[in-house]
């Protein structure tokens, strides 16, 4: 059976850190780009980070960037979020997906430079998405 775990997730310290694991069970992960998404509470699915299959290049939301780092290693079918400088406001649930179209999750990531990605968001099915892991950053 095809399914993405993560992992990782806990509480953490403001300027603190965390590691986020997607693990892909079933299938190959190398086949698919991944993006990582999170979910607060009362808010919106937000993209944060997604990272392609061949070339593993990166792209990142604004507020993402600089403070987390998407990586991939296809031969442990994993993905990696390393999330640096953890603010209150990166608390919520996060989750993986996989999809066959990079610009797919690319367009789902908010940036000062792209399009708005609310519709993106709103209308966004990946190929598959793991369960979520929850992130709390508090003092």
């Amino acid at each position: 059976q095809a399914q993405l775990v993560e992992s990782g997730g806990g509480l953490a310290q403001p300027g603190g850190s965390l590691r986020l694991s997607c693990a892909a069970s079933g299938f190959s992960l190398g086949a698919f780009a991944v993006g990582w998404f999170r979910q607060a509470p009362g808010k919106e699915r937000e993209g944060v980070a997604c990272i392609n299959n061949d070339d593993a290049s990166t792209y990142y939301a604004d507020s993402a960037k600089g403070r987390f780092t998407i990586s991939r290693d296809n031969a442990h079918n994993t993905v990696w979020l390393q999330m640096n400088s953890l603010k209150p406001e990166d608390t919520a649930v996060y989750y993986c997906a996989v999809d066959r179209l990079l610009y797919r999750l690319v367009r789902t990531l908010r940036t000062a430079s792209g399009p708005d990605p609310t519709t993106s968001l709103r209308d966004y099915t990946p190929d598959a998405w793991g369960q979520g892991t929850q992130v709390t950053v508090s003092s």
